[in-house]
């Protein structure tokens, strides 16, 4: 299959899908946060996602007029990793939970550790 075997509204639906079947703990504690999709990252890097943000332990004076963090899952970079629709929303289930994981304060190492990179 090509990269681009699936169109960004498809992939768009599937990431949305995902995002809904996360267990309400994960979600129930994020605040000002953008889930964005996008073809690829600008700067080049083989990423299948990127949390922008300052992370909850992190937080000093955070509030009222602040950008919202953002997690980009960025689409091409999964349909190359992906053969199948299966494949697929496995690998963006992971993706989301790995950079919630990295809202939430927890470093590559410790997401590893919890089977969540």
């Amino acid at each position: 299959m090509s990269d681009g075997w699936l169109s960004a509204e498809a992939f768009e639906a599937i990431v949305v899908d995902e995002l809904d079947a996360l267990p309400d703990e994960m979600v129930d504690g994020l605040e000002n946060v953008a889930f964005v999709v996008e073809d690829a990252p600008d700067d080049g890097e083989e990423l299948l996602g990127r949390y922008d943000g300052v992370d909850l332990p992190h937080r000093d004076r955070y509030g009222f007029g602040e950008l919202p963090d953002r997690i980009v899952l960025f689409r091409l970079p999964h349909l190359a990793a992906c053969a199948t629709e299966e494949e697929l929303r496995d690998e963006v289930h992971t993706t989301l939970v790995h950079e919630i994981g990295h809202y939430f304060g927890l470093d590559d190492d410790r997401l590893h550790e919890l089977g969540w990179a």
